[in-house]
């Protein structure tokens, strides 16, 4: 219990840190980085896999760089399903869903 709590803090804070980075991506505080937290990994448990294989052709057509496609659409349905979180179009989106990739690889190699 203590280690989900722990990641969900985790996370809102690289969202936090992401939007300080990525120009377009707004996060008010701390409570919208906590509920955008809990909401993007529901989409990235429940949307994503659908959309990763309703795009499966479109994956492989591109050696997989389509998935970047697919990480900055569910950031930005995360940022409008959240108040208080705005992402400004698709291509800070897309940045956004970098930079977050690129934090939690930090976060995974040094714990």
């Amino acid at each position: 219990m203590f280690s989900f709590f722990a990641h969900l803090i985790l996370s809102a804070g690289m969202l936090l840190l992401m939007a300080h980075f990525v120009r377009g991506v707004q996060v008010e505080g701390w409570g919208a980085a906590l509920i955008g937290a809990v909401v993007l990994g529901f989409v990235n448990a429940v949307v994503r896999p659908v959309m990763v294989f309703l795009t499966l052709p479109l994956t492989v057509i591109s050696f997989g760089l389509f998935l970047l496609v697919i990480n900055a659409l569910m950031l930005w349905l995360m940022a409008a399903l959240v108040p208080g979180i705005r992402v400004q179009g698709f291509w800070p989106a897309l940045m956004g869903s970098l930079v977050l990739t690129l934090l939690n690889l930090a976060v995974e190699l040094f714990t």
